[in-house]
């Protein structure tokens, strides 16, 4: 019962994202609600309401925030990152992208391999980076992690 069953993002006050950019946040939130791992520690030995979880994301403050509540939306935590340690890896996950959404219009498909290559591993550094900022917050998988992080970098994108 340790997952994230429902998930909004507050992109409210952001710029219109570009097709590819909501692209990737639709295949992430599917892929998201279809499996994922997401959990909170006990803390000050206060019992925490076991899941599932709905998850609210947003940037306030210059700040990434975790809004999370059981499914009846009573809320069991909410905790803020700062958006510094993720700035050069969405960065660099920003670059990646269009040089593979630029590279499906024209180059071979070995070339479109590579680019896609590098891709993932920016993917899976900045899985790693959120994995780390949650330490203590809230227990996720990999899979999980990158699939939050790629709706990170949708916020990060208007914000």
């Amino acid at each position: 019962m340790s997952y994230i069953s429902k998930i909004e993002l507050d992109d409210a006050n952001l710029p219109p994202p570009t097709p590819e950019i909501e692209q990737e946040r639709k295949v992430a939130i599917f892929d998201l609600l279809e499996e994922n791992s997401f959990s909170l520690p006990e803390r000050d030995d206060r019992p925490v309401p076991s899941g599932p979880y709905r998850l609210d994301l947003s940037i306030r403050d210059k700040r990434l925030v975790f809004d999370v509540m059981t499914e009846a939306e009573e809320q069991v935590g909410e905790f803020h990152l700062s958006l510094g340690p993720f700035r050069q890896v969405v960065k660099d996950y920003f670059q990646i992208c269009a040089s593979y959404f630029e590279a499906v219009k024209t180059l071979p498909p070995s070339q479109i391999e590579t680019i896609d290559m590098a891709r993932r591993g920016i993917h899976n550094e900045g899985a790693n980076v959120l994995i780390e900022r949650l330490e203590g917050k809230a227990d996720v998988d990999h899979d999980t992690a990158r699939r939050l992080f790629t709706l990170i970098c949708v916020l990060h994108f208007g914000g």
